[in-house]
């Protein structure tokens, strides 16, 4: 048991281990007793875990999500593309270790974007568990345990149904988590495109930016700017979809909402005119070019042209790295280190064109 002692004005003034033997508190002081209960987290089919805080602490999702790597990942085979995540999400922890590695490696589930849980697991406070077998009066009986846990509180961390109960079944049905939507927005069968479905979708990565283009590209369609494909045609592909395929190359989803966020948008994007075409700006704007191919895939991209275009979108693309440590860098220090790393990658660049050079003579 752990007392937490408090001042009136509730500052908290200490704290310390106790038994149930402890003296009283000071007076003016208040105390607070905090039972510790180890918590069992029970799950079948297992998940990667990854930290918010990626490759020199930036966003893991500003690493991790480039037209670069996107490229390398939708290329390589299937297999190839799991080992890379797989590697590199386990250079954190080894999550075989842990009780966290999937089941099923093949398709890809959004992983857990947890900072504190591989902590946890090592101090003794989570302990992972396989499925649940059965509950009893106090105590629940895992998979391959011989023993069952006395337990005090179970909480199912099961998820939500989706549901439309405003719109009749007739028009809009949700099916094993997904409707019939073109384009996981709109509804093929209707004689005008009147109706649209936005946010009801899960990329591999952020939601709002997805969203975002989502309307604006419904706005679009509303308004008559941009025309949809016949009725046939959609749901061909809406059916196609349905079925889920293991993809020979790239990533393959658990599940038909499950979608690559970088894909998505870009095919969104060239409905509405505003996709960023990387070789026609490696020939105006290289610089820009090379921070889009390389860089994050932020929404700004999709502002540089076309509907909706920002005379800030540039400015913002190239200084994105800089405005996102600016926050953490409330205490000015210098960084020797970068300068060195600056001046090997340096090296490295004569070096190369050096033995390029000597390559042709």
């Amino acid at each position: 048991m752990y007392i937490i002692w408090e001042r009136d004005n509730g500052w908290v003034d200490g704290w310390m281990k106790t038994d149930s033997h402890h003296k009283s508190p000071k007076p003016g002081l208040r105390y607070y007793e905090i039972f510790l209960y180890e918590v069992m987290i029970s799950t079948e089919r297992g998940s990667w875990v990854m930290s918010r805080v990626f490759d020199n602490g930036y966003p893991w999702d500003m690493v991790f999500l480039s037209r670069f790597l996107n490229i390398i990942r939708n290329s390589l085979p299937g297999c190839i593309t799991v080992w890379m995540i797989a590697n590199r999400v386990s250079q954190w922890f080894n999550h075989a270790n842990y009780g966290l590695i999937p089941k099923d490696r093949r398709l890809m589930r959004e992983p857990v974007l947890n900072d504190l849980l591989p902590s946890c697991i090592i101090t003794g406070k989570i302990s992972i568990m396989p499925a649940v077998k059965e509950f009893k009066e106090n105590a629940v009986v895992f998979v391959n345990v011989p023993t069952a846990e006395e337990v005090d509180t179970v909480v199912f961390a099961t998820g939500y149904k989706a549901s439309f109960p405003f719109i009749d079944e007739s028009i809009l049905k949700v099916e094993n988590r997904h409707a019939s939507l073109y384009k996981y927005i709109f509804l093929p069968q209707l004689e005008k495109p009147t109706l649209a479905i936005i946010g009801f979708i899960r990329p591999f990565g952020a939601i709002m930016p997805v969203v975002e283009i989502q309307a604006r590209w419904v706005t679009r369609v509303f308004n008559g700017l941009c025309k949809l494909p016949p009725p046939k045609p959609m749901m061909e592909e809406v059916n196609e979809k349905k079925k889920n395929k293991v993809n020979r190359f790239g990533l393959s989803f658990d599940e038909v909402l499950k979608t690559d966020c970088l894909v998505y948008c870009d095919e969104l994007g060239s409905f509405i005119g505003i996709k960023p075409s990387v070789p026609a700006l490696l020939l105006k704007d290289p610089i820009l070019a090379m921070k889009i191919f390389f860089g994050p895939c932020s929404p700004y991209q999709y502002r540089l042209t076309g509907p909706g275009k920002w005379d800030g979108a540039r400015n913002t693309i190239l200084n994105q790295w800089e405005r996102v440590l600016k926050p953490t860098r409330t205490r000015v220090v210098e960084d020797s280190l970068n300068c060195f790393s600056c001046l090997l990658k340096g090296l490295a660049v004569f070096v190369i064109l050096v033995g390029i050079y000597l390559s042709f003579n």
